[in-house]
């Protein structure tokens, strides 16, 4: 049976990178995967059609916390290979299914997991960034402003796809500020988990990747690593994107891009030592658990 391994983050912390590195384990005609064309097609535990096809309900019926009392259900069928064809895998059913997930980890209104605990996965990925990369970048997600960016940061109650007014292609997502998502995940204890610091994916992307596939039970030879981390460096995926668009860029009549700059440390000067402070007063602890040391009132941020 396939394993199922979430991938797990906040938004803007790596997530869809470590998708396309894993992608590219099977590149071997000597081109790097489409990154519009992933195998998982079922590439988000949020995305509203298994639900709606699985269960047989519209959801545009029913509201987020009827949808959430449901959502379990949904993800005990995935698991267990329910129709993987349409939804989960190529024809060739992989070993491990990964799946994005930006939900924080929480319970249903009625008391159970949201994501089915271990009947919904096997193990958890957990990737991490140092909030204060995270704020610009989503920023640019959201094509707003970095200020409004932190606000969303260090608010309990925030969230995706939480508008009323309209049908979201994806189900709501709780985001319980930065450090709240991150401690659901690192404190439940229904499934294993591996944890990836985006900085240290950047650092030694080989070895990093290496580690958390052999913690999923998907180990790959250092020939193949070597070549996704190479079909998948920033440079071929903002190619890839300026040439044919990419289909998970939000509002892309906008304009902007996905794969931004990928970098590590860019807020030393890309913010405000105000802002700076902002995230550290709300974030402090989390960030010294994950060795995201605050910088406090020094001047390793501009000031304007």
């Amino acid at each position: 049976m396939t394993k199922t391994i979430w991938l797990a983050s906040y938004p803007k912390s790596g997530n869809t990178w470590f998708r396309m590195l894993v992608a590219n384990l099977s590149a071997t005609d000597g081109n790097p995967v489409d990154i519009n064309d992933l195998p998982e097609r079922g590439s988000i535990a949020s995305a509203r059609g298994p639900f709606d096809h699985l269960l047989l309900i519209d959801s545009g019926l029913l509201t987020f916390d009827e949808i959430d009392g449901l959502r379990p259900l949904v993800y005990e069928e995935l698991a267990r290979g329910v129709d993987d064809d349409e939804y989960d895998a190529p024809h060739d059913t992989p070993a491990v299914r990964f799946v994005k997930v930006h939900d924080a980890y929480t319970l249903t209104p009625n008391g159970q997991p949201l994501l089915a605990g271990r009947r919904g996965a096997d193990a958890a990925i957990v990737i991490v960034r140092d909030p204060r990369d995270v704020a610009p970048s989503l920023a640019n997600h959201n094509h707003g402003s970095i200020d409004d960016a932190i606000t969303f940061m260090n608010d309990d109650d925030a969230g995706f796809c939480v508008r009323t007014n309209r049908q979201h292609s994806q189900f709501r997502q709780k985001l319980p500020g930065w450090s709240g998502h991150i401690a659901s995940w690192l404190e439940q204890t229904d499934i294993p988990l591996h944890l990836i610091r985006y900085e240290d994916l950047r650092a030694d992307t080989v070895d990093t990747l290496r580690a958390a596939l052999d913690f999923a039970g998907r180990p790959a030879a250092d020939a193949e690593i070597r070549r996704a981390v190479g079909y998948a460096d920033f440079a071929e995926l903002r190619r890839q994107e300026e040439e044919k668009g990419f289909s998970e860029r939000p509002r892309p009549h906008l304009g902007g891009r996905f794969f931004r700059r990928g970098t590590a440390g860019g807020w030393r000067d890309g913010l405000s030592i105000g802002q700076v402070a902002r995230i550290e007063a709300a974030h402090a602890p989390m960030m010294r658990r994950l060795r995201y040391e605050p910088a406090g009132a020094t001047p390793l941020a501009r000031t304007a």
